[in-house]
């Protein structure tokens, strides 16, 4: 019997978080799962699973060699999927996770767009708000809305993005339009609890610099949505992503503000792990959106 043969039945155990859940899950024997980790931590000399009648726990040994077996069967399986895919019409399944924010908005309809172009691949789409290790969680690509800091994955810029700091006409003229940033403080504003920065909004200031203004309002929501409807009701200014406020701002629902102290210096990415041998359903998606974005610049 070979390692990734006794790899595999290891990890299936840890994620099944059991023996019998594992024999079930996969239609093995618990018997045989049993065995193939034995022999594992034999090859090994060391133990892997704390076993008792009542409690699944891995060593410390076991932690290491799980996340470690992750990428390694991940990397053989898409290493032969590459090699089958490129003898044969591309199909499969592409696990993505994005933002709610961005399906929501019309810029979703690329997610659309892409399966009824390839009806053969099927879309996994998991919408979070939280920022998902791909790697941890096994997603094939991430869509970020951010300004994304060096990390060891992979980002390919799909689109340029921004805020708009906004409020309706009829909120300026009763509260009267902010000069500066820091009048921010002493009107009504919106909260969207999504913001990484809360109630602590970033400007640039006369020498280029990020500075922040606390603000405070009369609604606090983790939906920019909700956040664009509560300004265009006149409750208070918002911070607003550029794809969701555009409608609004073209229609004079929302009047933009401080335009020249705004930073937008973000865009919208695809983001997957560093692999060697990427899926070419996988490459076929980022591709995909980035022609979508480019053709609607």
């Amino acid at each position: 019997m070979d390692t990734l043969t006794r790899m595999r039945a290891f990890v299936d155990v840890v994620e099944a978080e059991g023996f019998s859940a594992a024999a079930r899950k996969i239609g093995r024997s618990k018997a045989l799962l049993s065995k193939y980790v034995r022999e594992l931590e034999d090859e090994l000399g060391t133990l892997l699973i704390n076993r008792t009648t009542r409690q699944f726990s891995l060593t410390d040994s076991g932690h290491t060699y799980y996340h470690r077996s992750i990428e390694i069967i991940r990397e053989i399986d898409h290493l032969q999927e590459a090699v089958r895919e490129s003898s044969r019409d591309i199909s499969g399944r592409i696990k993505v996770t994005a933002p709610r924010t961005y399906a929501d908005a019309e810029i979703g309809k690329s997610l659309i767009d892409f399966a009824a172009a390839y009806p053969d691949i099927v879309l996994e789409v998991r919408l979070d708000d939280r920022f998902v290790d791909l790697v941890e969680e096994g997603f094939d690509v991430a869509i970020r809305i951010a300004t994304l800091k060096d990390s060891s994955l992979i980002a390919r810029k799909l689109a340029p993005f921004g805020t708009y700091l906004c409020a309706s006409p009829e909120f300026l003229d009763k509260h009267g339009t902010p000069k500066i940033p820091q009048d921010l403080s002493a009107l009504p504003c919106i909260i969207d609890t999504n913001n990484r920065r809360l109630n602590n909004w970033a400007f640039r200031n006369d020498a280029g610099e990020t500075i922040t203004v606390p603000v405070k309002g009369p609604i606090e929501i983790n939906s920019p949505h909700a956040v664009c409807t509560a300004a265009v009701a006149g409750l208070g200014v918002a911070n607003l992503p550029d794809f969701i406020a555009r409608p609004d701002i073209d229609a004079g629902r929302l009047i933009p503000l401080l335009d020249d102290r705004m930073i937008r210096d973000g865009g919208i990415y695809a983001v997957y792990p560093h692999r060697r041998y990427l899926p070419a359903r996988v490459r076929l998606f980022v591709d995909f959106l980035a022609n979508w974005f480019k053709d609607r610049r």
